[in-house]
């Protein structure tokens, strides 16, 4: 089964909420375009996987909304590779994986009490764009491996 963009996040600034958009303008060196990590060094793109939310939601026993996991993309299955220099092919831009995303402080505020413990190694990855181009709702995703 082909994996999928399942949806998509950015916000303007930092602590501003996290709106739904059907594309986003990934650049090259930059990150998302409109977004707050815009022009950031390696931070450009988050990462996660509604399986590892699944899986977030199960240990928490409550759910954990991905809307509020301040991610940029959310595919609709699969595990996000973590490993530093793995790079994934989203439409026609490339990925590369800098690092696992680690679980904010923020989630237990804005989800509730244990949603940073339950995403703790189900967080997905962060992500620098190595080619420019648009990333839309329903693109193929492909994965290392």
């Amino acid at each position: 089964m082909t994996t999928r963009v399942a949806a998509l996040y950015t916000a303007p600034a930092r602590k501003a909420p996290m709106v739904a958009v059907e594309s986003i303008e990934a650049e090259a060196g930059s990150g998302i375009v409109g977004d707050r990590h815009h022009g950031s060094r390696h931070r450009h793109v988050s990462v996660q996987s509604r399986d590892e939310l699944a899986a977030a939601t199960a240990a928490r026993g409550a759910p954990v909304p991905e809307e509020l996991t301040r991610r940029n993309l959310t595919l609709d299955h699969g595990a996000v590779p973590t490993i530093p220099g793995a790079r994934l092919v989203v439409g026609d831009v490339v990925l590369e994986v800098v690092r696992r995303a680690a679980p904010c402080r923020v989630m237990d505020t804005e989800i509730g009490p244990g949603a940073a413990r339950a995403m703790h190694e189900r967080g997905g990855a962060i992500c620098r764009v190595l080619s420019s181009g648009t990333i839309a709702v329903g693109d193929a995703v492909e994965l290392p491996g």
